[in-house]
């Protein structure tokens, strides 16, 4: 009998007790990697070392690890080793195996959990070293304790045996050598800059631990101890700055079982930089603590200046005007932290706020008190932010009358899509109006905007933001981007226009200047658009080669010379070098630059807001010596150089 279609495809779709998957143990990992570790790009891969230097931080945190060491070795694996209590390998009353094999091969399974074994812990979910374990190749833990030495071997998270004692030992600590999964990563190398960043940063917040990493593919190493803590994390992040008062000011206090470390430094620039951390991780989105310490810095400084007379009539500073030039890093570590917002890395802690608040109210007014001539440049600088800022909400509203912003008018010089979706639509910044003549004829109108740029557009960091928004092509990128200046009080995100920002520029020198400037612009006054995802770079080739009818478009001299290669070597071939996007018809521009389908664009990612504030300082600010330094340290990472 003939089975209707419907019958048929009841069979191939139908849903019972039988298409319900059970992973087991580290299947689910395995399965859906990204669910634990973010992405198998490059973020992905470096989180794993993250996540089993993490578990010798907690030992840190706990007062039983002095030191770790990460080493990237030859063979692709990387070794984690700490002094600390090592992990314990007795059998588990419960589940009948030793405890090592245990937290290396189950989810939610470790001390993290204990109270009486760790007080304060980065890592609450427990997943950290068995997620490890199952996106590795193979994986080898050797844990010293009890005078024994004990070794257990993994591959993709399957033990190889059992525990098994393999020696006496001196001392206690564990090592974690694993080699990441080539059938689960993009790119399994490990990149040494990106590792040792968060290497410093942890040796800043973990005072007295000493975090030494080696690459042994070079012979690069590092060597990390601060017995200054975060007020040497301050200094670091201000090294270019000039500071408008003597010395970083610290403080720290422990109120309601909550250890508070504060630390702080005025400079004479324009930009706020303020880094929070609970139990070690970097809370980008900010939270209680943060609201506290912002309260309360107000609240001192307009006290303190009222108490000594320091204002002209009924004057007040607001919280704005306060942070124009500070630098702070903020530690805490909290027992049972609560995280929320789109990233969970904002602390949605209550009580928190409170005991910042009374903290900096406290130690901040005292400091003031001791010494007064940092307090009167402190808040000197903070008066002239306040009438600057007076100057630029006049200037804004300038800009909003001249742009007419009310009525839905665009900058004229702005070739706008046709289509309301936001989620599909895209803002080119072009460089040049020759670059920008040709992008309008290649784009695709229904959801490609064009904003062709003149010139190299004002220096953000050494501008104040009246003069930013007395800027033409600044209050022109400002209005056709929509949703405001992150940095005033109007921002509003969901009036942005376009679910992607491209920056289009020359491939040489001149170019990557622009696009500098206009990243630093961004990360300055337009940051959500970075953490939101929707700031991208153009990436158009550096060479076409053609032979007869055959075209083949190269971003290097490596993938030049492989197309010459594959056309069967120079004989008759054409090779054209693009200077510049002007020399590219609407046609070429469309095929390498802006098709969706074959373009390729480089999405900008915010991993270290601190190390960005940094590098966008050396690279634009003021001081010459620390930019020849980064220079000559990152030489060898350039792919194209135009001389």
């Amino acid at each position: 009998m003939t089975e209707s279609l419907l019958e048929q495809e009841g069979k191939k779709t139908s849903y019972g007790a039988s298409s319900i998957q059970v992973l087991k143990g580290l299947e689910a990992v395995r399965k859906r990697p990204a669910m634990y570790i973010g992405d198998i790009g490059p973020r992905g891969l470096h989180h794993l070392v993250f996540e089993v230097v993490d578990n010798s931080i907690d030992e840190a945190m706990a007062g039983y690890c002095s030191e770790i060491k990460m080493t990237l070795n030859t063979d692709g694996s990387c070794t984690v080793v700490d002094n600390g209590r090592g992990i314990p390998v007795e059998m588990h009353p419960v589940e009948k195996r030793s405890a090592l094999e245990i937290v290396m091969t189950v989810l939610h399974a470790g001390g993290k959990f204990d109270r009486d074994s760790y007080k304060v812990s980065g890592g609450l979910h427990g997943v950290g070293v068995s997620v490890v374990n199952a996106l590795s190749e193979w994986l080898e833990v050797e844990v010293k304790r009890d005078g024994k030495k004990f070794r257990q071997r993994y591959v993709r998270g399957v033990p190889q045996g059992n525990v098994e004692e393999v020696g006496n030992a001196r001392g206690t600590g564990t090592t974690v050598t694993f080699m990441p999964d080539s059938q689960i990563f993009k790119t399994t190398e490990f990149v040494f800059g990106t590792l040792n960043e968060r290497l410093r940063e942890l040796a800043y917040l973990n005072r007295g631990l000493r975090i030494w990493a080696e690459d042994k593919r070079d012979g690069t190493t590092v060597d990390y101890k601060f017995e200054g803590g975060i007020a040497e994390f301050v200094k670091y992040l201000d090294e270019t700055r000039n500071s408008i008062h003597k010395g970083v000011i610290f403080f720290a206090q422990t109120r309601d079982n909550v250890p508070v470390e504060v630390a702080l430094q005025y400079n004479d620039g324009y930009n706020e930089n303020i880094v929070t951390f609970v139990n070690n991780i970097n809370t980008i989105e900010g939270g209680s603590h943060l609201s506290g310490f912002k309260s309360a810095l107000t609240r001192t400084l307009n006290n303190y200046a009222d108490k000594n007379k320091l204002f002209k009539d009924k004057f007040q500073l607001q919280g704005e005007d306060v942070r124009e030039g500070l630098t702070c890093v903020i530690s805490i570590r909290v027992q049972e932290p609560q995280f929320e917002g789109q990233t969970k890395t904002k602390l949605g802690n209550s009580e928190v706020k409170g005991i910042v608040e009374q903290i900096v109210n406290d130690k901040l007014g005292t400091h003031f008190e001791e010494n007064p001539h940092a307090a009167k440049a402190i808040i000197e600088k903070c008066v002239t932010a306040a009438r600057a800022r007076d100057a630029a909400r006049k200037a804004r509203d300038l800009t909003r009358r001249k742009s007419a912003l009310e009525s839905g008018n665009l900058p004229g010089k702005l070739a706008d899509c046709t289509t309301s979706d936001v989620s599909r639509s895209e803002l080119y910044l072009v460089e040049g109006d020759s670059a920008g003549g040709s992008a309008k004829q290649a784009r695709n109108r229904e959801f490609q905007a064009i904003l062709p740029l003149k010139g190299k557009i004002l220096n953000v960091e050494k501008a104040r933001l009246d003069k930013i928004l007395d800027n033409d092509e600044l209050r022109t990128m400002i209005t056709a981007i929509g949703g405001g200046l992150s940095t005033m009080e109007d921002y509003d995100s969901s009036k942005v226009r376009y679910g992607k920002v491209i920056l289009m520029t020359d491939a040489d020198v001149d170019g990557a200047h622009i696009r500098t400037l206009l990243l630093t612009f961004l990360f300055r006054y337009m940051r959500p658009l970075i953490e939101e995802g929707r700031i991208y770079i153009a990436m158009p080739p550096l060479f076409r080669v053609a032979k007869a009818k055959q075209v083949r478009y190269a971003m290097d001299e490596k993938e030049r010379d492989k197309a010459i290669a594959d056309f069967g070597g120079t004989t008759n071939i054409y090779v054209q070098r693009y200077k510049g996007l002007g020399e590219m018809n609407p046609e070429q521009l469309w095929e390498t630059t802006m098709d969706p389908d074959k373009r390729t664009v480089m999405q900008v990612t915010l991993e270290d807001a601190a190390a960005a504030d940094r590098i966008f300082n050396i690279l634009m600010g003021d001081a010459v010596e620390p930019r020849r330094q980064f220079i000559e340290q990152n030489a060898r990472y350039v792919t194209n150089l135009d001389v």
